[in-house]
């Protein structure tokens, strides 16, 4: 077991690694060679210049030769500090700005939890000895735990009372985050510039008809049933394969101006090749002429792909992204039933078009709840068969387990240092390890799920992945950890002690998620501002494939905050923080220290780094705020038990409130802030329109939004909407538009009001009567 000493020692070395990141960004953001690394933000906005073009001195061009620039190594901390968040909003959008609240919310709950931790529960947990005649494997860090509280002390009084005020302390600091976070949202959505999505609806499942058309069958749709405000739509296309035939020219065209740039760096000799398996074997070719035949034919490819997607009626999909001439008209089809069958004509609002993922839309919307049943077994196998690895990790990752399977190790594991580094490590790197893949396989998952949205993926994803380190790292990590190290206890005690057992080890798996936090959470974040990866492909691409300043621009690699894996990260530290605030306070500087930590460096990147791919406006604080409420009422039903096995029954009753109110909490504020999350209110929309109407009376519409929707593999070729009607037109009564449709299916029945809507059938029998 790890002691005092070793988390010392564990400690001070995650924090020189972490500073020995810091230092080494320090030096390597103020090299002028690496500018587009450490800036790239700037550059995208056009707000910097490269000071590689400048008229300085050539040596000055790529080394810094300010020395006084390198006594101010951490001066980018209070800079990052500096930006006010309005500011911050404008500069970096709202889901960024709101991201740095999670930090916050991590900084509010448990500092001050920390400090009552601190001063009131450890001092009555280390009064106590009954680990010492307990017979279990303890640490001195052990001691500060409730497992160091005799049996049925009337101590435990202590910990149900500060559960008590951790529980309100959070339920508060939850509301108020809540409140302020809605606010910003509105605030950002009535303030925000003009978008297309504010005016866009994405309508699904549009119902086939033998005389029409898709395009004709949702032009008349929406011409009857919202005649004031349509204003026009575009079809979606299954151009996956024409997308992948794009994209398969630019990765060719990428080697085609590597082989170019290296033949005129050496005119003496043309660059040649072999075309098997990864160029070790088959026919050497001359690799400029290889590649330029292969984009060549791409070329003919893509515009044979084109024109058939273009051509073929099968390569429309029963989908359209609907525009209205008002937000006001948008807000009312989003958020209402189109037709009195509940699976047809089905509509939601447009993602943002930078967030659109365009290859799901072409999947046909009745597989959507086949794919996600698949998805939702394959999760199910991939949670509960990773415990596998994670029990063998578990159980290796300790200094006795490694002494038996290896015991010529066993002198050099004994080195005081040695065995203080293998403790503060070695669990929380194998384990970062085993996790290195899941993002990816989260994500493949979301996509063949089915969403349409590049949010929507993230939000899916980071579900699921919170999820998996709930049952594996939390869950996993407590239960195999515990089993290997109290195995020898267990098999020599009666079979209705072992749960008594477990109980009071739970508290004592602590330490292994110390030495986690340090180093998945203090080292991990300094690498994170490091950017090594990127660093080096940059400089590899700007090396060998650049060739232009715009070549250059497409090298950077911006990045963003990554929401499908930091946000679940971040809410294990909550889960964790919240679970031992009350069994194991001493966890709590580490997790503090953590947030601290990461809100200025993520600060930091958003500044000047990420670019963010799409903008939702916040849309996931409501996944972030269930996260935390769910985190809450796991650490008091896990108190719960805990306590249960202490023979401190007369404080479950007690307990058992505290799920209760924290459930009617979380109702309470899903119905009060909620809606603004997933609804837009008709007031807002209404003002907005107003408001635009008399700042631009002659706001050509439609022309804003003619590409907006189209398939980015088409915006090359389509300059221009190929309907020419001009925007004083839309602004008339609806017209009369003649119908090819026999049937009357998706007709809406007259009503009984003077002001009701006619199908288009009877509006054009109406006008044919004498």
């Amino acid at each position: 077991m790890a002691t005092l000493n070793d988390i010392g020692v564990a400690a001070a070395i995650n924090i020189l690694t972490a500073f020995a990141f810091f230092l080494a960004f320090a030096m390597l953001r103020i090299q002028p060679v690496n500018d587009r690394v450490y800036f790239p933000k700037w550059y995208i906005k056009g707000l910097r210049s490269s000071p590689l073009v400048n008229g300085s001195a050539f040596a000055s061009k790529f080394v810094n030769l300010d020395l006084r620039s390198y006594t101010r190594f951490l001066n980018w901390m209070p800079a990052a500090l500096q930006m006010p968040e309005p500011e911050l909003i404008d500069h970096a959008g709202l889901d960024s700005a709101v991201y740095l609240r999670i930090y916050l919310l991590g900084l509010k709950i448990f500092g001050p939890i920390a400090l009552i931790a601190f001063t009131v529960t450890i001092p009555v947990n280390w009064s106590n000895n009954t680990l010492e005649h307990s017979g279990l494997t303890y640490s001195d860090i052990d001691k500060t735990s409730i497992s160091n509280i005799p049996i049925g002390s009337h101590k435990f009084w202590t910990h149900l009372v500060l559960a008590y005020c951790f529980t309100f302390w959070t339920c508060y600091v939850l509301k108020r985050e809540y409140e302020i976070v809605a606010a910003m949202r509105l605030h950002f959505l009535a303030s925000d510039q003009r978008r297309p999505d504010q005016f866009t609806v994405l309508v699904r499942n549009v119902p086939p008809d033998p005389d029409e058309s898709v395009t004709d069958l949702v032009q008349h749709f929406f011409l009857v049933n919202h005649p004031h405000h349509y204003l026009s739509h575009q079809l979606v296309y299954n151009a996956n394969k024409l997308s992948e035939l794009v994209n398969e020219k630019k990765k060719i065209q990428n080697w085609l101006d590597f082989y170019q740039n290296k033949y005129k760096r050496n005119p003496l000799k043309r660059p040649s090749l072999k075309t098997g398996f990864l160029g070790l074997w088959g026919n050497r070719v001359d690799a400029i002429d290889f590649y330029t035949s292969i984009v060549e034919r791409l070329s003919r490819d893509i515009c044979g792909e084109r024109e058939k997607v273009n051509s073929n009626t099968k390569s429309i999909m029963p989908a359209a992204f609907v525009s209205f001439k008002t937000r006001w008209g948008a807000a009312v089809c989003a958020q209402t039933q189109q037709s009195r069958n509940p699976t047809t004509w089905l509509t939601e609002w447009a993602p943002e078009p930078r967030d659109v993922y365009w290859e799901n839309l072409a999947i046909p919307f009745v597989f959507l709840t086949i794919r996600r049943l698949i998805a939702a077994v394959a999760f199910f196998f991939l949670t509960f068969f990773f415990m596998i690895p994670i029990a063998i990790v578990q159980s290796l990752a300790n200094i006795e387990s490694i002494e038996k399977a290896l015991p010529f190790l066993k002198p050099i594991i004994e080195v005081k240092f040695i065995k203080s580094f293998i403790q503060g490590f070695l669990p929380g790197i194998a384990l970062k390890i085993f996790l290195l893949l899941l993002p990816t396989i989260l994500m493949m998952m979301s996509k063949f799920e089915g969403f349409i949205s590049l949010s929507a993926l993230e939000r899916r994803s980071a579900s699921r992945y919170y999820f998996f380190q709930f049952i594996n790292v939390f869950l996993g990590s407590i239960i195999t950890g515990t089993a290997f190290q109290q195995l020898n206890h267990f098999i020599h005690q009666s079979t209705n002690q072992i749960p008594k057992t477990i109980g009071v080890s739970i508290p004592m798996k602590a330490t292994f998620f110390i030495t986690y936090i340090m180093v998945d959470g203090w080292a991990g974040v300094a690498g994170e501002i490091l950017r090594l990866k990127p660093l080096i492909i940059y400089h590899l691409k700007n090396s060998f494939l650049v060739k232009t300043e715009k070549d250059r621009e497409e090298a950077m690699d911006p990045g963003t905050v990554g929401f499908n894996t930091g946000e679940p990260q971040i809410q294990l530290y909550f889960l964790l923080g919240l679970v031992y605030a009350v069994v194991t306070p001493i966890l709590l500087p580490f997790i503090t220290v953590f947030f601290a930590l990461a809100y200025v460096v993520y600060r930091h990147q958003i500044i000047n780094v990420y670019h963010q791919e799409y903008e939702s406006a916040a849309a996931f604080w409501p996944d972030v705020h269930v996260r935390v409420v769910a985190a809450l009422i796991v650490s008091q039903l896990l108190l719960m038990g805990l306590l249960s096995t202490k023979e401190a029954s007369q404080s479950t009753p007690l307990l058992i409130t505290l799920p209760v109110l924290t459930i009617c909490f979380h109702r309470f504020c899903k119905g009060r802030y909620e809606p603004a999350f997933v609804r837009y209110p008709l007031q807002e929309a209404m003002i907005k329109d107003t408001l635009e109407r008399a700042k631009e009376a002659n706001l050509n519409l439609k022309g804003f939004l003619q590409n907006a929707y189209i398939h980015p593999v088409f915006k090359s070729a389509d300059g221009s909407d190929s309907d020419s009607e001009s925007e004083s037109e839309w602004e008339r009564s609806p017209a009369l538009v003649a119908t090819k449709r026999t049937s009357k299916r998706f007709t809406p029945m007259p009503s009984k009001d003077g002001g009701s809507l006619l199908s288009l059938d009877q509006v054009n029998d109406e006008c044919l009567k004498p």
